[in-house]
């Protein structure tokens, strides 16, 4: 998964945390594909626990709608893996655990589930901040089931460290 000059999970955790702890700020995530990857990673950094809410880990829809308050209507029209369901995801998140910054991530990890709109690979990410400031972005990973949770994890990651 990373090569020498690829930062580590843990590497990547580390840095998050303390760009966290010099603005006295607490994380949140909200997964479906990763199954709480991301958080796993960040819970890997001794005293986390410092810099770390919560996480939740939305596979079903039904749990994205009760616990994150997406919309049913944007799930049947938009589908799980999309840029309306990661940013209501955020929004979500940040509502829920009073997080100063949050990560959303959907996507299909595969072998199977994958169509042409929407290909095994396909993962929809949303960045938010309790201020209101939302980034969306969609990657196309690849390789199998394991490979694109990994990728995925990584990519979330990165994209809370470009937010702060």
């Amino acid at each position: 998964m990373s090569s020498p000059t690829t930062p580590t999970l843990l590497q990547l955790s580390q840095l998050l945390g303390e760009k966290l702890l010099a603005r006295q700020w607490r994380v949140a995530t909200a997964e479906s594909c990763t199954g709480g990857g991301i958080a796993a990673a960040i819970t890997a950094v001794a005293g986390s626990s410092s810099w770390f809410e919560y996480g939740i880990v939305s596979y079903a829809n039904q749990a994205k709608q009760k616990l994150l308050h997406v919309n049913s209507q944007t799930l049947l029209q938009d589908g799980a893996v999309s840029k309306t369901v990661v940013e209501q995801m955020v929004a979500g998140v940040l509502a829920l655990s009073g997080a100063d910054i949050a990560v959303a991530v959907s996507g299909v990890a595969g072998p199977s589930g994958g169509s042409e709109e929407k290909p095994v690979g396909t993962v929809w990410f949303a960045w938010g901040l309790a201020s209101g400031e939302v980034r969306s972005e969609c990657f196309y990973f690849s390789g199998d089931r394991t490979a694109v949770q990994e990728q995925s994890v990584v990519q979330g990651l990165q994209g809370l460290l470009k937010l702060l």
